[in-house]
């Protein structure tokens, strides 16, 4: 069966701390950003599979019943025997949000490039993977290559997400990695904070200068709650931001992602696919967990004003 959009990653286990009264507690949710990624395309009516391994254990069973009631496509995620799910703790401050991440040597690690599925890869619209499933291990990184020069050889575009994690890799390391998967990709997804870091600059034009220059055909900036600027080399637009009571952007980022892959396969248009993919991660920061606050897309036609 083709689909429209293929992630790659790996899933994860999310205890998400909140309030009640005086005290903190944590619930629990999913997250990891790919899957994340795919949960928000399923959402949005369009089809997506998942490529990945889950432990065999709750944590990893707990996500294989989340695709299944979230309709994503799960048929080539494996249960590795031995390696556990990972799982990952939100703590939230005057800052921000913070990850504290439990994920070392987990089955998602274990992937290699053997573990591909050659025919879905070649039959997808689109393969979409982060700079994390290179970070968190040799073989996933080699598994995140093999998936790309599989879809570019077959004519699927790539969509990445420079999502960085420094805890994982160094700078410098990160740096060259995602440097030489820029240019093999259709579109890619940075965010400005983690793009400074990545590139040293800071005005959100040079930084989608910089991005095209190395090899990327479209650069979709995502600035928080200032918006988005989207470069193609040939036209850019910078969208505003959305006043909302924001309480946890812990998936605003994957949200993005997922509805911009949405709106851009229905429309072809990248422009306005970013506008509701904007107003679609400001709506998923007025809600916790990296999953629960993905809206649909009657939602945010709803946020937006559209008539359904």
């Amino acid at each position: 069966m083709k689909l429209d959009v293929l992630c790659l990653g790996e899933p994860l286990l999310e205890f998400n701390q909140i309030k009640e009264g005086n005290k903190k507690t944590y619930i629990s949710g999913y997250g990891g950003d790919t899957s994340n990624t795919a949960i928000s395309i399923a959402r949005q009516g369009m089809s997506v599979g998942f490529i990945s391994k889950v432990g065999k254990d709750k944590f990893g069973s707990e996500l294989l019943e989340l695709w299944k009631r979230e309709k994503v496509d799960f048929s080539n995620v494996s249960i590795h025997q031995k390696a556990p799910t990972g799982i990952y703790f939100v703590t939230h401050d005057a800052d921000g949000h913070h990850f504290t991440y439990y994920r070392s040597g987990s089955a998602a690690c274990q992937m290699t490039p053997f573990d591909l599925p050659k025919d879905d890869l070649s039959q997808t619209s689109i393969l979409h993977l982060s700079s994390i499933t290179q970070a968190i291990s040799i073989s996933s990184c080699q598994t995140s290559f093999a998936a790309i020069h599989q879809a570019k050889k077959n004519g699927v575009k790539v969509s990445y997400d420079t999502n960085l994690r420094l805890k994982l890799w160094s700078l410098d390391r990160a740096r060259d990695v995602i440097n030489c998967t820029v240019p093999m990709c259709e579109v890619i997804l940075p965010s400005l904070e983690e793009a400074t870091l990545l590139t040293g600059l800071v005005d959100p034009e040079e930084i989608t200068d910089y991005y095209l220059e190395l090899g990327a055909k479209l650069v979709v900036l995502k600035k928080g709650s200032h918006g988005a600027r989207v470069s193609d080399g040939k036209d850019n637009l910078n969208i505003p931001g959305h006043k909302v009571k924001a309480i946890d952007a812990t998936g605003a980022g994957d949200t993005f992602d997922g509805v911009f892959l949405s709106e851009w396969i229905r429309s072809d248009d990248p422009f306005s696919a970013a506008e509701f993919a904007n107003a679609a991660a400001a709506l998923s920061t007025t809600n916790y967990g990296a999953v629960d606050s993905i809206p649909n897309r009657d939602e945010v036609k709803e946020f937006l004003g559209f008539s359904i």
